[in-house]
């Protein structure tokens, strides 16, 4: 088991290794680009500029997300995370547009491809490094459980499919001579681009926004809550994701008789309970007699549903 400290120190690790990975890909493939004049080779390092974006994004989310709670952000940072990919999604969008236009112009002003046998070379060598580091980033994600290395890992793993797919249009271009097919990969890679982009700003968006967690992470906190002792019911069960933590709060129905401590010793158990599951998360619990008659959140909801 890993001390905090050796896990943002492993995480730092992975997060600088990507940033170099994409930085040299980027120039390689800048250089294949110009030597070959093939649009798919320039949109995939149009993709490795998104990465060093990306990556460094990443990196400074991480370690911004590891303070502590403070005065002034007391439910801590988690949400730097978010924030981050918001930010990478808009990036991200930019390049597929990009991408989109020139792949336009070639079809407008056609220019056939040169060398395409360096372009092969080059992909492949991009292709293999990213599997390594997806390799790394895979261990680091099973030591520290990072969801910041965990997307890195998962856009990386999307990169390794580009790659292979440029590697098979350069393969065509240079056996057959179909030049369109160079421009028809390169949109394939520019719609990739702006999907990533929209699953990332989605996402991000839905985490700045409070939204609920899934319904299978509620009908957990509902069993794990009906299973303690003392507990006759709850209610008003609200949850949101901190970034990397999830946040509980819900109204917890007692006997209305129990004395305090009592009713304290229950919830008590009842917290302890929820974060043995979900490990980190914050817990809120307001403490209700049962059968008590009162407005409640669920009742406002159901109406707005109905």
């Amino acid at each position: 088991m890993l001390s905090d400290n050796q896990a943002v120190a492993l995480k730092k690790k992975a997060t600088i290794a990507s940033v170099a990975l994409a930085v040299s890909l980027s120039l390689l493939k800048l250089f294949a680009a110009l030597y070959t004049g093939s649009l798919a080779v320039l949109s995939s390092m149009i993709d490795s500029l998104a990465d060093i974006f990306a990556s460094s994004v990443t990196f400074i989310a991480v370690k911004f997300s590891s303070k502590p709670a403070s005065h002034e952000h007391r439910y801590g940072y988690g949400k730097a995370e978010a924030l981050s990919a918001l930010i990478q999604s808009a990036f991200v969008a930019g390049s597929g547009m990009f991408v989109l236009y020139d792949g336009i112009s070639r079809l407008i002003t056609p220019r056939p491809l040169e060398e395409a046998g360096v372009g092969i070379i080059i992909m492949v060598i991009s292709l293999v490094a990213t599997l390594g580091l997806i390799l790394f980033q895979k261990h680091v994600c099973r030591l520290t459980a990072s969801q910041a290395i965990s997307a890195d890992s998962a856009h990386y793993s999307v990169d390794v499919a580009s790659n292979a797919a440029i590697i098979l249009t350069l393969v065509v271009v240079k056996l057959f001579g179909i030049n369109w097919f160079d421009t028809l990969t390169a949109f394939a890679v520019s719609g990739y681009l702006l999907f990533n982009a929209y699953k990332l700003a989605a996402a991000a968006i839905a985490t700045l926004m409070d939204r609920e967690l899934s319904e299978e992470i509620r009908q957990q906190i509902q069993d794990i809550v009906g299973k303690c002792e003392g507990v006759l019911g709850m209610h008003d069960l609200r949850s949101r994701d901190l970034g990397g933590a999830y946040m509980f709060e819900f109204h917890l129905e007692l006997d209305g008789n129990l004395p305090l401590y009592k009713a304290h010793e229950y919830t008590d158990l009842v917290e302890e309970a929820v974060i043995r599951q979900f490990p980190n998360s914050q817990v809120i619990i307001h403490e209700d007699p049962a059968g008590l008659k009162e407005n409640r959140l669920d009742h406002k909801l159901n109406k707005n549903k109905a």
